[in-house]
């Protein structure tokens, strides 16, 4: 067997949503890129509100760029051909190849559309197979969602297109891990069981000496191996796809403050708005040495707040409603009165705005924003989407857009990327631009003299080689605690003929989404 696999393919599934598919994938790829081995994540249908934009402007999901980043490749939406992004409980954008066509009840995406787009992905797929060594693809929720199952086309419809052999993920974190292993097998039909090749524990905290004899168990019951245990992991910081990690009034992600370079701390605070997307931008914040982030959703919390960022979102006129019954509208108001720094960024931008004119995204027509900016917003049925290169407070920036709302900007005190500043409050549609080290460091001292604080950026952060170090070490959880050699099989050779039936097991499909009889 060789150590590079050749158009070789894995399905990483979970028992679960956030069992840690993204991690394990990211984690492989890394691996084997650290190998030698030309290797590219696919996901064949995301849902999120967390996007990013291609360097050919197509959107796809913020956790596929990350996979791509530490696969070492370029992101492109081959590696995310559907991506779904949720307006309501009950609709989403659809997001084909990179761009948006149309909006989608639940109920239609999976009683006909869903379908209709099984030959691009599974193109898609065939394409990076094709161009790449291997694929790690990341299935979604979990593939024991057997109401689903006729029209899946991310999970186990995909493996038995792709004769892909799948591993199943599980959170031992969450308790009841070897219950989900075995149900989410025993749910599945024969051809479908035959394809899954093991199990990865996620999450685990202790001896694992402890955790064997419950492994040799899950093996002699499903006849299945499982290929490793990945400890718990604090910090690893990646993307997100479906929603924060922590509950609001926490620390973003499970970051550990470090001591502030100056003499103070600088309090970062976030509206978490509906529909958040693109919480993301405010990582590279949280990555700065005496930089305190969270994630909040009562006034009163803004009180000691030295910066408060209203983030972006799918529902510009529902957040700004939001804002104003939750009391937070009138202290953003209050907030820049007193010149206390506040920074929009694309929907939060847009709210803060005179007007807003949407007939595309609520249909709400004309609402009056908070006023705190001279810009006017009107929705375009068409979506920005670019990867704007600029320079601001004499630093130079890199972002990337994504947006309907086209931005009318009259006046300010001066321009601020695409938006504009006036007093301690910003506005831009760019998500990303504090990841570019100089202007983060630039703006951070301002909101600290405007916020009448002692602090001082740290010189040396790097937020790309403080990514580059949480990729690495999602690549050490999979080489250090995976059975490597088992997984390059997998890749390399498919999954291993003979594995039990578990019953009771779900009937058979009579029509598969390609349309022929199994």
């Amino acid at each position: 067997m060789t150590s590079q696999p050749r158009g070789g393919g894995l399905l990483v599934a979970g028992t679960t949503s956030d069992a840690g598919k993204s991690v394990v994938t990211a984690g492989i790829c890394r691996w084997l890129s650290r190998k030698g081995v030309k290797v590219a994540p696919f996901k064949a249908q995301n849902m999120s509100l967390n996007s990013f934009v291609t360097r050919e402007g197509a959107e796809i999901g913020r956790a596929q760029a990350m996979q791509a980043a530490a696969a070492r490749v370029e992101p492109s939406a081959l590696m995310n051909p559907v991506l779904l992004k949720p307006g309501s409980d009950r609709s989403s954008q659809v997001v084909l190849m990179g761009r948006a066509v149309g909006e989608l009840s639940a109920r239609g995406y999976h009683q006909g559309r869903q379908e209709q787009l099984f030959a691009t992905v599974t193109e898609c797929l065939a394409e990076l197979r094709r161009t790449h060594d291997a694929v790690i693809c990341e299935g979604a929720g979990s593939p024991a969602e057997i109401n689903l199952r006729r029209s899946d086309i991310v999970n186990m419809g995909l493996a038995q297109a792709a004769r892909l052999p799948v591993v199943v993920v599980g959170d031992i974190d969450r308790g009841g891990v070897f219950a989900s292993f075995f149900g989410t097998t025993a749910l599945l039909s024969r051809e479908d069981q035959e394809l899954i090749a093991g199990y990865v524990v996620n999450k685990f905290r202790g001896d694992v000496s402890l955790l064997e004899p419950g492994l040799a168990m899950l093996r002699d019951l499903t006849g299945r191996a499982t290929f490793g245990v990945l400890p718990f992991a604090h910090g690893l910081g990646i993307d997100e796809e479906d929603g924060l990690r922590v509950s609001l009034r926490g620390a973003v992600r499970e970051s550990v403050v470090a001591a502030p370079h100056g003499a103070d701390v600088l309090r970062v605070a976030v509206c978490a708005v509906p529909l958040m997307s693109n919480f993301t931008d405010v990582d590279a914040l949280a990555a700065e040495p005496g930089v305190v982030v969270r994630f909040v959703d009562r006034p009163e919390e803004l009180a000691d707040a030295d910066l408060v960022v209203v983030p972006g979102t799918r529902g510009t006129v529902r957040a700004l409603a939001w804002l104003r019954t939750r009391g937070l509208a009138d202290a953003l108001v209050r907030r820049a009165a007193e010149g206390r720094p506040v920074l929009g960024i694309c929907g939060g931008f847009q709210l803060l705005g005179e007007r807003i004119d949407d007939e595309v995204e609520s249909r709400a027509g004309t609402v009056e924003g908070l006023g705190l900016l001279p810009v006017h917003v009107r929705f375009a049925a068409e979506k920005t989407l670019a990867r704007p290169v600029g320079e601001a407070l004499g630093e130079p920036v890199e972002g990337y857009e994504i947006h309907h709302g086209v931005a009318d900007v009259r006046g300010g005190d001066e321009p601020f990327l695409d938006g504009c500043r006036v007093g301690a409050v910003w506005g831009t549609h760019w998500h990303g631009s504090l990841e570019s080290d100089g202007f983060r460091r630039a703006f951070l001292r301002e909101v600290a003299r405007a916020a009448g604080r002692a602090f001082v950026p740290a010189p040396g952060t790097s937020f790309a080689a403080l990514r580059e170090e949480q990729l690495d070490r999602l690549g050490d959880l999979i080489e250090e605690h995976a059975d490597t050699d088992a997984l390059l099989r997998l890749i390399e050779d498919g999954v291993p003929a003979g594995a039990p039936f578990i019953p009771p097991g779900a009937p058979p499909l009579t029509r598969s989404l390609q349309g022929g009889n199994r």
